[in-house]
């Protein structure tokens, strides 16, 4: 096998920051552990579960986004359009690098920038005037 072209060298030794990254993840690692796996009941337990995960995970950073601004003296409202904002577009952007270096024309990541930014806008803006 001669497979090995260099990019996957899973015999090397972890520095420290792997090591710092891993203490970093491990709860949230722990936390996910409790999602079954896909086989059982045809994903839908895996998908309720993750649900109500992704419930409980929004609940907690909106509140420690609500901590961190009452800390440094920002507003509710402040915090709440950069902090979290930003924590919700990064995952996107990087998401759009990663098919935008794996596309030859980036079709891909146009419409994943266009799409959820449309959803991010329509949604926060639509959500709180709606009753």
């Amino acid at each position: 096998g001669g497979d090995d072209d260099g990019e996957d060298n899973d015999d090397s030794v972890p520095g420290c920051s792997d090591y710092i990254l891993h203490v970093i993840a491990l709860p949230w690692k722990l936390l996910f552990a409790f999602i079954p796996p896909t086989n059982i009941c045809n994903g839908w337990c895996c998908f309720f579960v993750a649900i109500i995960m992704i419930g409980v995970v929004t609940a907690l950073i909106g509140d420690l986004a609500s901590l961190l601004g009452c800390v440094i003296g920002m507003e509710d409202s402040f915090t709440a359009i950069t902090l979290v904002a930003l924590g919700t577009s990064l995952p996107d952007t990087f998401a759009s690098k990663a098919a935008a270096l794996g596309d030859d024309n980036a079709d891909a990541s146009i419409g994943n920038a266009t799409g959820s930014n449309s959803v991010n806008v329509f949604l926060g803006l639509g959500l709180p005037w709606s009753e």
